[in-house]
């Protein structure tokens, strides 16, 4: 979920559609052979950190592929964390809303750094402790039964196919198609083949290390941008007394929406008639990041793949420092853009807009592009082609990791018991493959979206569904007394009553400048960051009415399973081989890789070349597979135990739990700094 895509826009909700930019920029620029260069260089030094991670794994049992052996450093852990949330939609969908309302939006960043340090300071030692890979089966572990696991992962995995993979294709593949004039679909499909072939091979390894370095080439490049865009503007100052003035030649008679907010340069706006009003902003978009950044699979998998909790703690500090940067090089630089090119940037005719972009909404989702083509000289320009090819493979590398995670786990599980782990590697790297193919016949279901309408639809499907589920983990987590009935029907409450206001937004489609506003009150005077809050209190309030009605979990079923018992004693290790498989997080097969032995011998008596040839295809196949290689002897149950209580333990050296700590302060020092400069 890119949430900073989700701030003000004309649809008054705070809602931001992501349109298809068209006439404004041209079908597309011819690039110099240095931009060409530069897109080469890129795409080589991916692929190479792809193939290298790939062969360094441990990518053959459940922990060595979805939590990449439980072995990462503080460094890439944090820079994955940005990546993975910092999507081709965000730049343009961040720097759109930064256009059209200014500073607020960036609040959505810098809400990420105090959830950050959340997450590795209160969740993630939880998580480490129960011995969870997933989320789901992290509540299955807390509340027993199957129902709530379930559901879960197939919510997960459906906002996951239609929310994330489809913004981040489209938004990334129709930069490419504005500024090359490549046809959407083998762009598409090319960026798509490249992701896959890593992420399926490497697994999560691959992912942490090739996120790393898209992190570099995403700050990088979007700093260059933000320079020069600065500039041209004559620096802070002069984008303030520019923005204040860019207004559109063409507007809409007796209305004021072509005029530039007047607090654009504040982040904290009025509470009742604010775009962005600031209550909503601190503690209902709270509730969103806490589901965002603590609980949805994508971001927890990165911190749980740390080699202990200490490194954990080192990459959320990064990743909050990270965080506040695109207040400063995705939000200005679409500040700036409106300023430099008012006519098209910030139109409001929507007969104009129609033309300029093909939505009647407004255009200011072109801020980005806009921006790039129009300020990066030859080279340059290549390379914010390469940071938003960056932004793009990133965040589906994620998705796509995390979704296999689900569902070999979670669902998989569910559907065959007695699955060996060779069988689950197998699952989930199929599974990637049918994402891509969702994926790719998504495209023009997208493309064909009315005025960008479908994007309304998925920030409003996220925005929705999103409280539910953090109410959920904050009572798992600091409330022992709630039961599994509870949180079941909890969550059943808060989907019918997100769904309800989903659907009703979905029906009254925003006006567009100079419109009636024919929405009913409680979509057009409820702010959706207030509706948020309200339903993550309401979910709440069910769970624990409904707990106090049914008998308590017995004290000793949540060892290790909520903040206050996560330092109790381990429980007895699981005898299933499944749920021993997810408890240890790796467990030795015993199987001998298929074409070691077998395929030599039955080659008896046949072409010796033919034979080496398909003896060397195998091979190969198994090794993309992660089934190659000698099996590890099968451990004692005192030795898986031991192993066991290894991976769950959250035990840190004084030293560096210091040295997270003073970072961790420093970090909140900052941040709060910022907010109290541009409030």
């Amino acid at each position: 979920m890119e949430l900073a895509t989700m701030g003000t826009g004309a649809s008054g909700n705070g809602v931001r559609t992501v349109t298809a930019p068209r006439s404004a920029l041209g079908s597309g620029v011819s690039l110099h052979a240095y931009d060409i260069g530069v897109l080469v260089v890129y795409f080589i030094f991916v692929i190479g950190v792809g193939v290298w991670s790939s062969i360094r794994a441990s990518r053959g049992t459940i922990g060595g592929y979805f939590l990449a052996g439980r072995s990462m450093s503080w460094w890439p852990i944090g820079a994955s964390l940005m990546s993975s949330n910092v999507g081709s939609g965000l730049f343009i969908g961040l720097a759109g809303t930064g256009a059209a309302g200014g500073l607020a939006v960036g609040g959505f960043e810098w809400n990420a750094t105090w959830l950050l340090l959340a997450l590795g300071w209160i969740f993630v030692p939880v998580y480490i402790a129960a011995g969870a890979v997933t989320m789901p089966q992290y509540l299955k572990k807390r509340f027993g039964g199957h129902r709530i696991q379930v559901y879960m992962s197939v919510l997960s995995l459906i906002l996951y196919i239609f929310t994330k993979i489809s913004t981040d294709i489209f938004s990334g593949a129709l930069f490419i198609q504005m500024a090359l004039g490549w046809n959407l679909y083998l762009s598409t499909v090319m960026l798509l083949v490249v992701t896959a072939v890593y992420t399926i091979a490497g697994g999560l390894t691959a992912v942490i290390y090739t996120d790393a370095l898209q992190t570099v080439i995403m700050v990088g490049g979007a700093l260059v941008l933000m320079f020069l865009g600065f500039q041209e503007v004559g620096w802070y100052p002069g984008l303030e007394q520019r923005y204040r003035q860019a207004i559109p030649n063409a507007t809409v008679p007796n209305t004021t929406c072509h005029l530039p907010r007047s607090d654009a340069f504040h982040m904290l706006r009025d509470p009742v008639n604010g775009d962005i009003p600031w209550p909503g902003l601190i503690f209902g978009l709270t509730v969103l990041a806490t589901w965002c950044w603590c609980t949805d699979q994508v971001i927890v998998q990165r911190s749980l793949s740390a080699k202990n909790l200490s490194h954990a703690k080192g990459g959320s500090v990064l990743g909050g420092y990270l965080k506040i940067l695109p207040m400063f090089f995705i939000v200005m630089p679409g500040m700036i853009s409106r300023a430099l090119y008012p006519d098209e940037v910030g139109c409001v005719d929507p007969d104009v807009c129609q033309r300029i972009c093909g939505a009647r909404v407004g255009c200011s989702n072109i801020a980005y592009p806009k921006l790039v083509i129009a300020l990066m000289p030859v080279g340059l320009r290549g390379l914010m082609i390469a940071v938003i090819l960056a932004a793009l493979m990133s965040s589906l590398t994620s998705i796509f990791n995390s979704s296999s995670t689900l569902f070999a786990i979670d669902v998989w599980l569910r559907l065959r018991r007695k699955a060996t782990e060779q069988e689950l590697m197998v699952v989930g790297r199929v599974f990637v493959v049918f994402l891509v193919v969702i994926s790719i016949l998504w495209i023009p279901i997208i493309q064909s979206s009315n005025s960008g309408q479908l994007f309304d639809y998925i920030q409003s499907v996220t925005s929705y569904l999103a409280p539910p589920i953090t109410a959920l983990f904050l009572l798992a987590i600091f409330c022992k007394r709630v039961t599994e009935p509870g949180a079941f029907w909890g969550l059943m409450f808060g989907l019918a009553v997100g769904l309800v206001r989903m659907i009703l937004e979905f029906s009254y489609p925003a006006p567009a400048c100079g419109e009636v506003d024919r929405r009913p009150a409680v979509l057009k005077d409820i702010h959706y960051l207030y509706f948020a809050l309200l339903l993550c209190g309401l979910t709440a309030i069910v769970i624990v009415a409904v707990s106090l009605c049914t008998s308590p979990i017995p004290e000793e079923k949540l060892a290790r399973l909520t903040w206050w018992t996560r330092n109790g004693p381990h429980p007895e290790l699981e005898k299933e081989a499944p749920e021993g498989t997810l408890g240890t997080l790796e467990m030795p097969t015993g199987v001998s890789p298929p074409g070691d032995g077998g395929t030599e011998s039955s080659s008896q008596g046949r072409d010796q070349h033919g034979a080496r040839c398909r003896r060397w295809g195998r091979v190969l196949w198994d090794w993309f597979c992660g089934l190659a290689g000698s099996p590890e002897p099968a451990r004692s149950p005192e030795e898986m135990a031991a192993r066991q209580r290894e991976l769950t333990s959250i035990a840190e050296e004084p030293l560096w739990r210091t040295v997270c700590n003073v970072n961790a302060i420093l970090l909140l020092a900052l941040n709060i700094f910022l907010w109290g400069y541009f409030a």
